[in-house]
């Protein structure tokens, strides 16, 4: 018996890693963690965040912590929610973990975000206000300004 070469079960990783990415981006509100993810791609937790690392840059976690925060940014912006509905709609099941990895990516607290941002992208189509508005990582933005 042989072994896949290595190639190949990298190309096979990729697919499943993929579909974790996708998974996520889909079921971002829904109670997710690494092992269940792991275990839906037929990998280790260990297997799965190293691979995911090396597809996307970032750990499960942090990218599904991303995804939450973006659509935390969007129902902030419309206004109509408090922070705590906004928390738990995006799938966070704590008010602190939230307002902290919010205001780690996006450089302010979610009550102030709320507050400034409402009507901050009125008239702009949805699809740039998504793009314009993206969370970026405080390390990532101290990192791009040096260049």
């Amino acid at each position: 018996m042989t072994s896949r070469p290595a190639a190949d079960q990298h190309l096979v990783d990729l697919v499943w890693v993929r579909r974790v990415r996708d998974r996520i981006d889909r079921d971002y509100a829904q109670p997710l963690d690494v092992e269940a993810l792991a275990r839906g791609a037929h990998m280790s937790a260990g297997h799965l965040s190293r691979q995911f690392r090396l597809a996307f840059g970032e750990s499960p976690y942090a990218y599904l912590m991303t995804r939450r925060i973006e659509r935390a940014m969007a129902l902030l912006r419309l206004g109509d929610m408090s922070v705590t509905e906004v928390c738990f709609a995006v799938g966070c099941s704590s008010l602190g973990t939230f307002s902290t990895r919010f205001t780690e990516l996006v450089g302010v607290a979610p009550s102030v975000y709320r507050r400034e941002a409402a009507g901050a992208t009125e008239g702009i189509p949805p699809c740039v206000a998504k793009q314009v508005t993206r969370p970026i990582r405080i390390r990532e933005a101290q990192i791009s300004r040096r260049s």
